[in-house]
């Protein structure tokens, strides 16, 4: 039937420890070093990251800071030029009237002498027009 070999079995044995050895050696403790290098890696990542993101809160306050100065002057700047661009457009609005009134007071004193000019001409046209009026009445 069977036989147990006693000698095979420690060969066995031995080869199963010596292999046992070698791949502690070779495989499983290289694996562990490199799982362990791996976990405090990923740590330092993690304490990195929380570093940054305190990091990046001030740097996005600075730059929220920056964007309200910046608004604030982009306002001041179009305030003025508003205001500007009023000042001139009175300016002009001053010189159009000073221009309406120069010309009105020109109409005006036209106006006047050509009102004189035809009142003269009435007047010296009176004794024509009483001749005319009496002669229709006359025929009346």
């Amino acid at each position: 039937m069977l036989d147990i070999h006693l000698a095979l079995m420690l060969f066995v044995l031995v080869l199963f420890l010596v292999l046992l050895a070698v791949l502690n050696r070779m495989l499983f403790q290289p694996l562990l070093k490199f799982m362990d290098d791996r976990d405090r890696t990923i740590a330092r990542d993690l304490e990195a990251a929380k570093g940054l993101t305190g990091d990046t809160e001030s740097l996005k306050a600075e730059a929220e800071a920056k964007l309200a100065e910046a608004r604030n002057e982009a306002a001041a700047i179009r305030q003025k030029a508003v205001e500007e661009q009023k000042a001139i457009a009175e300016e002009k609005l001053e010189a159009k009237r000073k221009e309406l009134e120069k010309r009105y007071a020109v109409f005006s004193e036209e106006l006047e002498a050509k009102k004189a000019q035809l009142k003269n001409e009435l007047l010296s046209q009176m004794p024509l027009y009483k001749e005319s009026l009496k002669a229709k009445f006359s025929t009346l």
